[in-house]
């Protein structure tokens, strides 16, 4: 089983490495970045790290399609920029051969305050009792679930979200040990609660017809060009 680790960056310079040299740790059999149009270090840091690098238009899921597309793994392994794989997250992968086609992993975020581990439990849950795991979860998926969903939706904002309502279709997903190291910075500006009430403000909003680009307004995602 070869996995496919892909990142989407956008002016990443201060996490970059890490995120990569966390793929090679656990194992991946390929990590590559797809750069949005970086005006920092991050193009020179990820191929000093060792990841195969190409550009794509900037976007999160333009990028992460596009990095599908040079990609050769049997599974895709989406992983933020500000993230980090556990060094066994692969392998737990490959302990399920054959009956591992969607899933993500256990989040552990990099903040101290017990409010923090509040907000892990209810990811955890989420992905549990749902089937929905978000994009800082790691998302992995094989190659023919992901192609039979249609890849992500070609949208400025929700493509996570999209993307695991579709395959919760075909497979409830795994929740994996992992856990993925997720960086608290958003949590940090804005605020454990008042960015939480936010996140579920935005997705009643979704729901009730919103227009995404509306809503990519409003959030303000790090990785979202200017």
């Amino acid at each position: 089983m070869r996995v496919s680790v892909i990142t989407a960056a956008l002016n990443e310079e201060a996490n970059i490495q890490a995120a990569v040299g966390s793929a090679q740790a656990a194992g991946a059999d390929e990590i590559i970045v797809v750069d949005g149009g970086s005006a920092d270090a991050t193009i020179a840091l990820a191929t000093q790290a060792g990841a195969t690098l190409i550009h794509s238009p900037p976007g999160r899921a333009i990028q992460q399609n596009a990095g599908v597309a040079a990609s050769s793994g049997d599974v895709l392994l989406f992983l933020h920029a500000d993230c980090r794989l556990a060094a066994e997250s692969i392998s737990q992968i490959r302990q399920r051969d054959d009956g591992f086609v969607f899933g993500a992993f256990r989040q552990k975020i990099d903040a101290a305050p017990i409010l923090y581990r509040l907000v892990e439990w209810g990811n955890d849950l989420r992905i549990r009792w749902l089937g929905l795991p978000y994009g800082d979860q790691a998302i992995a998926v094989r190659r023919a679930a992901f192609e039979q969903a249609g890849q992500f939706a070609n949208v400025p904002f929700l493509e996570d979200y999209l993307l695991s309502r579709k395959l919760r279709r075909q497979h409830w997903p795994t929740l994996l040990p992992g856990p993925v190291i997720t960086s608290a910075r958003r949590w940090r500006k804005q605020g454990v609660i008042r960015q939480t009430l936010l996140n579920w403000r935005l997705l009643a909003a979704y729901h009730r017809g919103v227009p995404l680009e509306e809503l990519a307004a409003r959030y303000r995602r790090h990785d979202q060009p200017k």
